[in-house]
């Protein structure tokens, strides 16, 4: 469902598949671990063509109130258009705002940038 490496000093996480309903606290609980293990390094989030369902959508914009809360710089890639204006439209706007990029590259330098 998710793998993770370090680059750069980012924590990358690829969300390769939608989890399904029944699959999105899990899902979240697998993020939000991850981030709590790796904090406070920077995280980005990746979803794949395949990873681009509400289940998954959802999970991310969870992770992003819990990275919020811990002072955490979250954002997203997704290839898609309409993913991303999702995620835009409907991330917690008490906290830190989400930044949504189209690609991995560009999200890690800014994260990384960001950071130091």
């Amino acid at each position: 469902m998710l793998s993770h490496t370090l680059e750069h000093g980012v924590l990358v996480i690829t969300v390769d598949q939608d989890p399904g309903i029944d699959g999105r606290a899990t899902l979240t609980t697998r993020i939000t671990n991850l981030v709590d293990a790796h904090q406070p390094t920077p995280v980005v989030i990746v979803l794949t063509e395949r990873a681009g369902g509400h289940a998954a959508v959802s999970a991310v914009l969870r992770a992003h109130q819990w990275c919020g809360r811990l002072g955490v710089l979250m954002s997203v890639v997704t290839h898609s258009a309409p993913v991303r204006r999702l995620l835009q439209n409907n991330a917690d706007t008490s906290g830190p705002r989400l930044v949504v990029h189209a690609r991995v590259d560009t999200a890690i330098t800014t994260a990384f940038t960001a950071a130091v």
